[in-house]
């Protein structure tokens, strides 16, 4: 891939400037921290937000590490990903749009190694996110519930990272094929749309890319069923690369409407 090093140094640079090495970590922290102390803290937050009747009592239930470990990566699937694909949607369109991409477009880089730089910086940019979310989740539940078991917790980690592999690659493949707008649209419909279609009838299959985030955490558990988790890996990984090529063959499709 001509030119591949000259655009990951290119893109790093980017990210660094953009401050994305530190704000994106930053925010999946407290989402990682947030449900820790909120279940920790819920009666005095309670008390001192006042209003409270004389005599109430909540009944919480009793919480074990896994169990806030699996809220925190709720947070993750929601708020986490829209906020890392509103970042990086239009990384490809907007500079088609622009016309920055016609700078790359008129020197001999190959499509190949423009894809993949933004791929590699976005998948760079979300590891320390998500090592950032899992770290602040893991040491405030440690401090105020137990600890976790650490190969269980490696394995939800790398689980959940294939996963985001799988969101990277089309986020990328919608930019690469249509305008910023539109990219968005059709982004969070296929990621936001399929985990709610696989949380109402879900149940009547085993296998998907967007089981994979519950699969880490059944993992931890130890009730995971591994078969269907491999499959479940398998077939994520192989429509990642599936999606990745069919970006590169969209950004070469249309290079020729970039601005000039």
């Amino acid at each position: 891939m001509r030119g591949f090093n000259i655009l990951l140094q290119k893109e790093f640079k980017e990210a660094w400037r953009s401050w994305k090495f530190l704000w994106i970590p930053l925010v999946f922290a407290l989402l990682g921290m947030s449900d820790p102390l909120t279940n920790y803290y819920m009666m005095d937050i309670l008390n001192a937000v006042g209003n409270v009747p004389e005599g109430f009592e909540m009944l919480v239930p009793e919480l074990m590490p896994v169990d806030l470990l699996q809220a925190s990566i709720g947070q993750f699937q929601t708020i986490g990903l829209l906020v890392m694909m509103a970042t990086f949607v239009g990384i490809i369109s907007k500079e088609r749009a622009n016309g920055m991409a016609t700078l790359f477009y008129v020197r001999p880089i190959s499509f190949g190694a423009y894809f993949m730089s933004k791929f590699i910086v976005m998948s760079t940019v979300s590891f320390v996110s998500i090592f950032a979310g899992f770290a602040a989740s893991v040491y405030y539940t440690s401090i105020l519930y137990g600890t976790l078991d650490l190969g269980a917790l490696l394995v939800s980690f790398c689980t959940y990272y294939v996963w985001l592999l799988f969101v990277i690659a089309v986020t990328l493949m919608m930019s690469a094929s249509f305008k910023t707008v539109i990219a968005t649209t059709c982004g969070f419909t296929v990621i936001f749309l399929g985990q709610i279609v696989d949380m109402i009838v879900g149940m009547f299959w085993t296998i998907s890319p967007w089981k994979l985030p519950s699969y880490g955490i059944l993992l931890a558990r130890g009730t995971m069923e591994m078969l269907d988790y491999w499959w479940s890996v398998i077939i994520t990984v192989v429509l990642t690369l599936i999606f990745i090529n069919i970006g590169i063959m969209m950004m070469k499709r249309n290079a020729s409407s970039t601005k000039i």
